[in-house]
């Protein structure tokens, strides 16, 4: 009998594609802990991480400060020297867009905006506004009664990286305006510049990427009954959708408006590609200007039209929103994830695509439950696992912030290096194997149907997703099927999309 020979790479595949956990620097740091942490996590398969400032560092250690920034050099400089890699993490906690509320600090008019309606009599006047509030339009509605809509300042935050008189309340940094262009390129200065100011030389080397991570045009609001807006955002949702959304306002607020469900898609999905041009877009061009790749994921599972803007698309696999045996893993707008990535890395000619995962499983996750959700993922082609997350402490209620910790501080850690391994090893196969798969599925920007996807893999049929824009823009339909970025589709399934 012959012995199998395997390829050394399979056998130890490079480094590069180790998992690569969120760190969460979440209390005061030391140079030595930093370091002593860091040979733990080669000790056990991990050759890279993610900076993660968290809730729990002190206020000595604010976001983008020189001290913090310091420690950054520590890490990245150590990283260097092992040959690790290195993520960046752009905000200071999340989402994504305030620089932990800086950007409204330098200009107040950089505050999340939003639209709401005034509700009017037949014969009342205009209302007189604040100077902060402007008038969009004012519309009547189907019943023969009037609202006036304006967009105004919305009461929204950001989670922080500090705890207020130890905890738990944390600070909430108003969020920032990102249909706004003027604000995002503030947020760029902030944050993007501010680390190319010190770290560019480890650009596309040590560091390989910055995580942008679920930025929302609402942020994290405290108000209810408002839609995403900015002022003059009612042109640019009239030139995306090309029509005058103007008469159809008051279906945003009331279902019984004639095809309200309708016009409510078409307002979402007009927000959604807004939000490419004035968010993903602006990231994108500063990333490849300065070769350093843009990852992280969009704030919903199935926003598939941003993912184009990343050099390494992803996805974040939290909050049990996925289990095994259970209806989940193949239902619902969360079972997109993983193929969501993969096929617009594929379709863009990326070579990685990254899943963020286990975040907020709890204290309850297993180790069986943490292999099989890296298995979900790998099956799907991700080949980028972001562990969420290490924590460089769990101190007091550090211990139950977004749990649980699934590396140094887990029951499993003694054997992590099994689980570090072999996904490392699927992840380079995943990256350096050919995708054979001759189906596609029709998406959009911002939907992907998910009932057409279980029917594929029940029936053990690989397929990709394929964007609506993509299939019109850049590929070419010919009498043998559909071939776009080196696939040939003889299949295009078209499920159709939910009025609401």
């Amino acid at each position: 009998m012959h012995q199998l020979r395997l390829p050394q790479e399979l056998l130890d595949p490079p480094h590069q594609f180790s998992v690569m956990p969120f760190w969460f620097w979440n209390d005061d740091l030391d140079a030595d802990e930093l370091i002593r942490q860091i040979d733990d996590f080669v000790a056990h398969g991990v050759y890279g991480f993610v900076i993660h400032p968290r809730v729990g560092l002190p206020r000595t250690l604010g976001w983008m400060s020189d001290r913090l920034l310091d420690f950054y050099q520590i890490a990245i400089d150590a990283a260097a020297q092992r040959n690790l890699r290195v993520i960046l993490y752009d905000e200071g906690m999340y989402p994504s867009g305030s620089s932990a509320g800086q950007v409204v600090a330098e200009n107040p008019a950089y505050q999340t905006r939003c639209l709401d309606k005034i509700e009017l009599d037949a014969t009342a006047d205009i209302p007189r506004l604040p100077a902060n509030q402007t008038l969009v339009a004012v519309v009547d509605r189907a019943d023969g009664s009037r609202i006036a809509v304006i967009d105004r300042v919305l009461d929204a935050f950001i989670r922080g990286i500090h705890y207020i008189d130890g905890g738990p309340a944390e600070d909430e940094p108003p969020a920032a305006d990102l249909l706004n262009p003027a604000a995002v390129d503030s947020f760029i200065r902030h944050v993007y510049d501010g680390f190319a100011a010190r770290f560019a030389p480890y650009f596309g080397k040590t560091i390989m990427a910055i995580f942008t991570d679920e930025p929302s045009p609402v942020g994290r609001p405290r108000e209810r009954g408002i839609w995403p807006g900015t002022t003059g955002i009612l042109a640019h949702v009239n030139r995306i959708l090309g029509y005058d959304f103007t008469p159809h306002l008051p279906a945003l607020w009331y279902d019984d408006e004639p095809d309200a469900a309708r016009y409510r898609r078409d307002y979402e999905r007009a927000i959604a590609l807004r939000m490419e041009e004035t968010w993903y877009q602006r990231l994108y061009d500063w990333c490849s200007a300065h070769g350093l790749p843009l990852t992280g994921h969009p704030a919903r599972a199935d926003d598939m039209g941003a993912e184009r803007y990343f050099h390494m698309p992803g996805q974040d696999l939290v909050w049990r929103w996925v289990l095994p045996d259970d209806p989940t893993a193949l239902e619902g707008p969360e079972s997109t994830q993983g193929k969501c990535a993969a096929s617009a890395a594929l379709h863009h000619g990326r070579t990685r695509n990254v899943n963020e995962c286990c975040g907020a499983y709890g204290h309850e996750l297993t180790w069986d439950e943490m292999n099989w959700l890296a298995r979900w993922c790998f099956v799907r082609g991700v080949n980028l696992l972001i562990p969420h997350a290490f924590y460089y402490s769990v101190r007091g209620i550090r211990r139950d912030e977004r749990p649980p910790d699934v590396g140094p501080n887990s029951p499993w850690w003694d054997r992590y290096r099994e689980y570090a391994d072999s996904s490392r090893r699927l992840s380079w196969l995943n990256t350096d194997c050919e995708h054979q798969c001759d189906i596609a599925i029709l998406g959009e920007a911002d939907f992907l149907p998910w009932r057409t996807a279980k029917v594929c893999f029940q029936h053990q049929r690989d397929f990709n997703y394929v964007e609506a824009r993509d299939l019109v823009e850049r590929a070419q339909i010919a009498e043998d099927g559909i071939h776009l970025a080196g696939m040939h589709y003889k299949v295009l399934l078209v499920e159709h999309a939910p009025d609401a």
